[in-house]
């Protein structure tokens, strides 16, 4: 007599996964290609085998740490869906701060051009061109493997984007901008928080910013002054400790207009300047 394998129910996969609730959903849903509430409304219905084998399978990754943007390849932000990989930042949401702020400096309508330097996953570049599709954007990077996720992405979210490999303002040529923005990397090289959580299993390139976390941040807002018209604008996010340096180092390179912004928590994260020429 042959057995048929058959699945575990939706409830009980939850419950066998050893995670937090809400992980153990996001990463079912994900393996269903369901929403939260088919699985309120089907707790008991028996998973395929299939689909019990891939939720398994990712429990046990998440369970060893794994971020779950990486398991499933998928990142909301700004409500947009994007595609992920461990070659490339996973967004957060203290990166949408810089992107109100970006809103905030252009007026709709303004036909502005816009640079977006180390784009990653396009996220900062795509959250623009969807909701200012009049806006010229240009988003950069160094790795030609993030540059591919992030055209993706555009192509996904059906927005005009001009993607260029670069290593800051290398291969930008003799464009100038009304706005710049960066979510550059920032984190010192000896901050403990690289070997904890999900920054463990992140792009190093994307996370460490030098000795002291600034450097990248420093050769952005020097180099942005030949790249701004006048009066236009500098956008950098940063570490919640990084305020102050940031501020000082934006007056001293003779910007104006500097102020710093918090996130959603509470906490500084993105310093604005404006460069008047």
């Amino acid at each position: 007599m042959r057995v048929v394998e058959t699945g575990s129910t939706v409830e009980g996969l939850l419950r066998e996964s050893e995670l937090p609730r809400q992980e153990a959903e996001l990463l079912l849903r994900s393996a269903l290609g369901r929403e939260r509430i088919y699985l309120i409304a089907h707790a008991e219905d028996t998973v395929g085998p299939s689909s019990t084998r891939t939720a398994q399978a990712w429990f046990a990754r998440r369970r060893s740490g794994e971020p779950i943007s990486y398991i499933t390849g998928w990142r909301e932000f700004y409500g947009l869906a994007l595609r992920v990989s461990p070659d490339v930042l996973i967004p957060r949401p203290e990166t949408e701060q810089l992107v109100e702020l970006a809103l905030e400096r252009l007026p709709p309508g303004s036909r502005a051009r816009v640079l977006d330097l180390g784009t990653g996953s396009g996220a900062i570049a795509l959250a623009l061109a969807v909701l200012r599709p009049e806006w010229r954007i240009t988003a950069t990077d160094v790795s030609d493997t993030a540059l591919d996720i992030a055209r993706r992405n555009a192509q996904e979210h059906a927005v005009e984007i001009d993607f260029a490999r670069s290593d800051w303002f290398e291969s930008i040529g003799p464009d100038h901008f009304d706005l710049i923005v960066s979510n550059s990397p920032y984190v010192a090289a000896g901050d403990p928080h690289l070997h904890r959580g999900d920054v463990r299993f992140e792009p190093r390139i994307a996370l460490v910013g030098g000795g002291d976390g600034l450097a990248c941040i420093r050769r952005i807002a020097a180099g942005a002054r030949q790249y701004l018209r006048p009066g236009g604008s500098l956008l950098l996010e940063h570490g919640c400790d990084q305020a102050e340096s940031c501020i000082a180092l934006l007056r001293e390179l003779g910007y104006t207009g500097v102020a710093d912004f918090r996130d959603l928590a509470g906490l500084p994260r993105v310093s604005a300047a404006v460069w008047r020429g």
